[in-house]
């Protein structure tokens, strides 16, 4: 079967307008990204939501509830608010650092969603080197929370930056590794090609259910991609006991709700990404490819969820000797081993 994403079909489609092909192509484009763009906003804060309540099932509260049934446009209100907020800049703000941080994060955590196929022919961009491209595009988030605390001239807001920083860097080498697992075994760096070398309605066929360098993968990716994302228990640029809020500290109104909204993006994103990676992807019997996807992908953003509000946060040191002494050592045993038995023609 001939593979086309969504790119494809659209220029077929406005192909016969007369336009003249670079014109067309950022048409295209352009389009792509504004639905793009007006879908994770809207699933922004449907995550928002979600996690309030549950948070308060867990605490054994009920979360929002006055606003529309469950307060279910609770988020939406406060959006609304955050628009209408003031906002307050230092005087002694670095002026370009403190403006850019937030677009910088706001921009990092859509511009994965390229090359994330969400169904059967759903995808923008089929690159041969997908996954590079979400690896790179995601370390950016890094850079702009070092701006916010560079240019907020703050010392709390500095050293959330900083923290920030060490956390990607050493987070992100178990992260890649267990990334490179299973790219041994799909052979593949293409988004689309990893999804559809678990092809079938057999679960046995997804990554996670190859024994014994699967599960290990899984694992130690979803603790990786926790880091990443600044998500409990591993919020420590964000430590409100240590830093008072941390990189965020001097951002109000619009710009605080951009840094906001990119970490439920970047939750989402890591979730899209594993559901690719090992879970897989929108492969699945009956439903439609997409359901699968989403389904398979809202499962993960539970689990994280629920990371959050049952693990407390852990110490700088402790994160730090977490990586380094335990998940790369780790990492980097199973991904010989996915490769030992790569070479040994391994078979299930």
């Amino acid at each position: 079967m001939e593979l086309y994403g969504i790119f494809e079909w659209i220029y077929g489609l406005l192909a016969d307008t007369g336009l003249p092909e670079p014109w067309l192509t950022f048409v295209v484009y352009l389009g792509l990204g504004v639905v793009i763009f007006g879908t994770l906003s809207v699933l922004a804060l449907f995550l928002v939501w979600w996690e309030r309540k549950i948070a308060g099932h867990i605490q054994q509260r009920f979360g929002p509830m006055r606003t529309g049934w469950h307060g279910w446009y609770q988020t939406i209100m406060d959006a609304v608010k955050l628009l209408q907020k003031e906002d307050i800049r230092v005087t002694t703000r670095d002026k370009a650092v403190f403006f850019w941080a937030p677009v910088v994060c706001f921009v990092a955590a859509y511009l994965a969603y390229v090359v994330i196929p969400f169904g059967e022919n759903l995808w923008v961009a089929d690159l041969n080197v997908g996954i590079l491209y979400i690896i790179a595009v995601t370390t950016l988030t890094v850079i702009s929370l070092l701006m916010a605390g560079w240019g907020s001239n703050n010392k709390y807001a500095l050293l959330g930056g900083m923290r920030s920083a060490a956390q990607v860097v050493s987070y992100e080498v178990p992260m890649a590794v267990s990334i490179l697992t299973i790219i041994v075994f799909s052979g593949s760096l293409s988004m689309v090609d990893i999804a559809n070398s678990q092809q079938g309605n057999v679960i046995f066929n997804w990554f996670i259910f190859k024994p014994p360098f699967g599960i290990i993968a899984f694992l130690t990716y979803i603790t990786a991609a926790t880091a990443e994302a600044n998500r409990t228990p591993f919020d420590i640029p964000e430590a409100e006991q240590e830093l008072v809020a941390g990189y965020n500290v001097e951002y109000s109104g619009m710009k605080f709700a951009m840094f906001f909204l990119a970490e439920f993006v970047n939750l989402f994103t890591v979730s899209a990404i594993a559901t690719t990676l090992f879970l897989g992807a929108w492969h699945g019997p009956l439903l439609p490819s997409w359901i699968w996807f989403l389904l398979k992908t809202f499962g993960m953003v539970l689990l994280l969820m629920l990371f959050r509000w049952t693990f407390p946060r852990l110490r700088v040191d402790q994160l730090m000797e977490f990586a380094w002494k335990f998940l790369v050592p780790l990492t980097f045993a199973n991904l010989i081993l996915a490769g030992w038995m790569k070479y040994a023609g391994w078979h299930w």
